[in-house]
């Protein structure tokens, strides 16, 4: 049986939430309450976080959990004209960037979706699965640290990080620094992490991150946004332990 917490999450995500990258005359997921900030792309645990672009301009945020594994939104490798993903030689990646510069630029050998997940299905029913997994054709310069995936749910209040290239601040990256995990909801197609994380456009596929002992980690990465982001903020992650065993049994496989 759902707790009371459990079920007014799901009826919320339900009722409110929306794509990361729906247009609201307040950004969505930020709101007036907007506590982020510049950060350096160049230092922990910010560089390793990456930029994910495509041949049609879109663009997200990803983080690099494996020197040849990036982790984004499933739905920015979508194309919404044809209703079918892009390939993946469409597909670049971006490390360091700030300001039209970066380190490096790595393109995309291949990528990995949840087979249930539907970009064209409301956010909604979609959110749950709202993963992808990038294939580099090459390592990330080796001075970038992946970060490891946590395989468990971070407990309701633990303090977080969420940084993206967002819409409004595109050619910098921005965090938010100061936010909490609320709780893990239960969506069509399995879990979802709640948090109160500031993130809008551009940052859908971003690492929501934790540090435990002076480890960073992985808890999760943002796909949605609830329509209300005032004082109340409530957006949304996949949990990381949805998509970590796919990555250890590739890498098992022997994969790169």
């Amino acid at each position: 049986m759902k707790t009371y917490q459990e079920r007014a999450i799901l009826l919320l995500m339900m009722l409110v939430a929306a794509p990361a990258w729906a247009q609201k005359p307040q950004l969505p997921g930020v709101g007036a309450d907007d506590r982020r900030v510049t950060v350096d792309a160049g230092k922990d645990p910010w560089r390793s976080l990456v930029r994910v672009q495509t041949n049609l301009a879109g663009r997200c945020t990803g983080v690099l959990v494996t020197p040849t594994r990036v982790v984004t939104a499933a739905h920015c490798l979508f194309n919404g004209r044809t209703q079918r993903y892009l390939p993946a030689s469409s597909l670049h990646v971006l490390f360091g960037y700030a300001k039209g510069e970066y380190r490096q630029h790595v393109t995309v050998a291949s990528f990995t979706t949840d087979p249930a997940h539907d970009p064209a299905q409301p956010a909604g029913r979609a959110m749950a699965t709202d993963w992808a997994v990038l294939t580099l054709n090459k390592p990330a310069p080796a001075d970038v640290p992946p970060l490891p995936l946590s395989e468990s749910h971070p407990p309701p209040g633990m303090a977080l990080r969420l940084g993206g290239y967002s819409q409004d601040k595109a050619q910098i990256l921005m965090a938010d620094t100061d936010c909490r995990a609320l709780g893990v909801g239960q969506a069509p197609g399995g879990p979802v992490l709640v948090h109160d994380c500031a993130g809008t456009r551009g940052t859908s596929g971003a690492a929501l991150l934790a540090e435990r002992g002076g480890i960073w980690s992985v808890v999760g990465i943002a796909v949605a946004v609830a329509a209300d982001s005032g004082a109340n903020r409530r957006n949304f992650a996949v949990p990381s332990a949805v998509f970590a065993p796919v990555i250890r049994e590739n890498a098992g496989a022997g994969q790169p």
